[in-house]
């Protein structure tokens, strides 16, 4: 038996060995088949290279796609004394099996293993073979459409090879797209044929471009059988583009009348309550968006996280500024539109300047949660963003929770009886002033709440809220005062026109026609859509 003192001794003997080994020991792993043929890579000339490179792909190591495409890029090199395989990085020189960083006293201690352009080429369909056989799937599909930039990477055995082992509907059709690319440049017509048949419908650009090539060789050369097949294929792709432009246009519409929808509903109840047409509104929704950028500051490491709390604090800062303003101005203007008009222009200008004197006159850009970011895709022609989505559920959210606090809550029965019949309400114990404030400062944190999600879209400015303003009007005009459903009709109805008339009449135009539309609109029906009983309606 050893004693403690022979144990400690062994075990700090052990200890000091494995140090000193692993000082010097190689960094890399000497025992796989890919260090074998990387090493054999160092000193083979060109034609060697290429029997190696088509000897890796054989080797079952998880690191060989990454060592071929390393390669291909020219980042391939190795350090001259050990022969340790490095990667020649953009902002570091690493190990290739270890991953570790490499220190080196020059840059002339490394050599790059070169590659030509046939090397290239038996490369690329090495890679584009381990990537169509890979067991992930966005693998396979990320090497397929690769293939549509390049087809001839793959040769016909293997692709008709992937074709029949592939399982997923989705990658198969994009390898049938690549087969098909490869048959435009068949010697037999009818082969050609079959390739345009294979493309035809298809939105992916490569398959596109291919197309027109082709139908240019066809005319050039006379061939009319094929001309008129390509003529027709590229025709279908055209609708079809034509279609998800239309799509395109109709959720930009939607997401425009998102944000319309959340500007105007707050002017709608304000207006059906009290009849009090605020120039201001627009500046609240400004005060929102610039609160989303004030809390963004205070939180710049929880970028998701500030977007979510400055929800509730743009609402507040909105709401109690205008309540101030009601309860300051416009309280003692009612039944005087006119200098109520006038008054809040005047506030709409004095809060601009205030928020130009703390923020500067400057742009304020609010960053995008991560969560928000980035785009979905219908299909190759149809990417539709994240933030316009989150927008559209979020309006609809926030007007599904007003309707509750109208339907479903005292000061919602209060401002309900206000808006039928001032004077019986007011005779029944409602306190009608300030059933007028809290009805004021609740439009107003709703447009606030408007600017956090128009922080998102565009820049937040000291006149970001007179772009909206207008629009706002209208909305309420033409959906009807007071009503929320009409709100919401008529702010999806003028984004959706808006936007599916820009493509054609330019966006000055189109707005200069709904502008007419409306106007016309009113001549028949002065309550807009879904006119609203009470006094309301009377002041109609």
């Amino acid at each position: 038996m050893l004693s403690v003192i022979q144990r400690t001794v062994l075990l700090f003997a052990c200890v000091m060995y494995s140090v000193v080994a692993g000082a010097d020991a190689s960094p890399e792993k000497p025992n796989t088949a890919l260090h074998a043929i990387a090493q054999e890579l160092i000193d083979a000339g060109f034609r060697e290279k290429q029997a190696l490179t088509e000897r890796l792909t054989t080797i079952e190591d998880p690191n060989t796609l990454k060592f071929m495409q390393v390669m291909v890029d020219g980042d391939l090199y190795y350090r001259k004394d050990d022969r340790v395989i490095v990667i020649n990085g953009d902002d570091a020189i690493t190990s290739f099996f270890t991953g570790q960083e490499v220190v080196l006293k020059s840059k002339r201690d490394i050599k790059k293993i070169s590659v030509n352009n046939k090397l290239r080429i038996v490369l690329r369909g090495g890679i584009a073979r381990l990537q169509v056989f890979s067991d992930d799937p966005e693998q396979r599909m990320q090497a397929a459409v690769n293939l549509l930039k390049s087809a001839d990477d793959l040769d016909p055995e293997t692709l008709e090879q992937a074709l029949n082992t592939e399982k997923n509907t989705d990658v198969n059709e994009v390898l049938l797209l690549v087969k098909g690319i490869r048959l435009l440049d068949a010697d037999n017509e009818a082969q050609r044929l079959e390739g345009i048949s294979l493309l035809s419908g298809s939105l992916y650009p490569d398959v596109r471009g291919a197309l027109a090539n082709f139908q240019r060789s066809a005319e050039a050369d006379g061939r009319t059988t094929e001309l008129q097949a390509v003529n027709e294929a590229i025709e279908k792709i055209e609708s079809l583009l034509t279609l998800n432009s239309v799509a395109e246009n109709l959720y930009f519409g939607l997401a425009l009348g998102a944000v319309l929808l959340l500007a105007a509903i707050g002017l709608a109840i304000t207006f059906g309550v009290m009849g009090v047409i605020n120039m201001a509104h627009g500046e609240m929704i400004m005060l929102g968006a610039y609160t989303t950028y004030v809390v963004q500051q205070l939180m710049p490491d929880h970028i998701g996280m500030s977007l979510v709390v400055a929800i509730p604090a743009a609402f507040l800062v909105s709401g109690l500024v205008g309540i101030a303003i009601e309860r300051g101005v416009i309280r003692h203007l009612y039944g005087r539109p006119l200098e109520t008009l006038l008054a809040t222009f005047g506030i709409s200008l004095v809060l601009q300047q205030a928020v130009r004197s703390v923020f500067s006159p400057l742009n304020r850009e609010v960053a995008t949660p991560d969560w928000m970011a980035g785009t979905f895709m219908i299909n190759p022609a149809l990417e539709l963003t994240f933030n316009r989505l989150y927008i559209i559920i979020f309006s609809l959210l926030v007007l599904a929770l007003l309707a509750l606090v109208l339907k479903r809550t005292l000061f919602g029965l209060q401002m309900r009886a206000v808006t039928m019949n001032r004077p019986m309400a007011s005779s029944m114990g409602i306190r009608t002033g300030w059933v007028d404030a809290l009805t004021f400062g609740l439009g107003s944190g709703i447009a606030g709440i408007a600017g956090v999600a128009l922080s998102q879209l565009t820049n937040v400015g000291p006149n970001m809220g007179q772009a909206y303003i207008i629009d706002s009007f209208m909305v309420v005009v033409f959906g009807g005062v007071g009503n929320l459903w009409g709100t919401l009709v008529g702010a999806m109805s003028l984004g959706v026109v808006n936007k599916l008339l820009e493509p054609w009449a330019g966006a000055v135009v189109a707005k200069i026609l709904v502008l007419i539309f409306i106007s016309l609109f009113i001549q028949k029906r002065p309550r807009g859509l879904f006119a609203l009983k009470g006094r309301a309606a009377d002041m109609g």
